[in-house]
């Protein structure tokens, strides 16, 4: 018998403290992969989704949570004055979905 079988066998001992333990650590190292698996890179994708989000700059083309593709025209707090098509429209910052295509950053040389 391996010793991992060996682990989760219930203990002949009177008390029972050996499936207990053998419990607690089952849960724990359930609780260890559900964090790791799921919980961890979902908080960090989320994280890095809402740094993008407060990142956006004029000229940045998006797509909104309803779907609609449009370039930043104007910003002004938490209401963002999108262009698509000919229209244009105030969203939420907090709609937006995704950033398709963000403005380089200006480049600067240093030609001393």
């Amino acid at each position: 018998m391996n010793a991992l079988a060996a682990l989760f066998q219930p203990s002949s001992s009177a008390g029972g403290s050996g499936t207990l333990y053998s419990t607690a650590i089952m849960y724990g190292l359930i609780f260890a992969i559900f964090y790791f698996v799921l919980l961890r890179p979902q908080q960090q994708q989320r994280k890095k989704h809402e740094e993008e989000i407060r990142n956006v700059k004029k000229g940045d083309k998006i797509v909104t949570a309803g779907g609609i593709i449009g370039e930043v025209v104007y910003m002004k707090d938490n209401e963002i004055t999108i262009r698509s098509g000919e229209a244009k429209l105030v969203i939420d910052r907090d709609r937006i979905a995704r950033i398709v295509t963000p403005t380089a950053p200006a480049v600067t040389s240093d030609a001393t």
